[in-house]
């Protein structure tokens, strides 16, 4: 996925010269007044703690009150989980789209998953939820809330973040 041996190699050099990666800040250190925009990756980690996680919580519900750009893709959307306090989430009735639970099911990690992304979030958050082709790029726009469908989709995400920041 990262351009085969060569390009995952090239990829861990880069990330291993980058001083900033050295010492990741704790999510509990985070202050949104420092950035512009907030960018959550996918991956199936966010649905390991992320989506539990109460200083995620704190971070998605102030990012998404501030105004400011708030882009998520894949299965980074399990952290809109954490936003929830008695049940509810300030995300209920977005419209926002994450891996799909076809695509979960076409990977074949649907069986060995403890619950599925999109039936969560349409279940416990309430979101509207969209969708495109799978495995093709598919994004949805909602008020300051980007969300993106799969790794395909996070290129798209990324450019509308830029557009946006501008």
């Amino acid at each position: 996925m990262a351009g085969g041996e060569q390009g995952a190699l090239e990829l861990e050099e880069i990330i291993r010269s980058a001083e900033v990666m050295r010492r990741p800040l704790q999510l509990s250190d985070v202050r949104l007044e420092d950035y512009d925009a907030v960018y959550l990756p996918g991956g199936h980690g966010p649905m390991s703690d992320l989506w539990l996680d109460a200083d995620v919580g704190r971070i998605l519900t102030a990012q998404l009150a501030s105004g400011k750009p708030l882009a998520i893709v894949c299965h980074g959307p399990a952290s809109i989980l954490s936003t929830r306090i008695h049940g509810r989430s300030p995300f209920t009735g977005y419209r926002m789209t994450c891996f799909t639970d076809e695509e979960e099911e076409a990977v074949g990690l649907a069986s060995r998953a403890p619950w599925l992304l999109e039936t969560e979030l349409k279940d416990k958050i309430g979101v509207e939820f969209s969708r495109g082709e799978i495995w093709k790029p598919y994004m949805v726009e909602d008020r300051t809330l980007i969300t993106g469908q799969n790794p395909a989709s996070a290129a798209v995400l990324a450019e509308r973040l830029l557009v946006l920041l501008k």
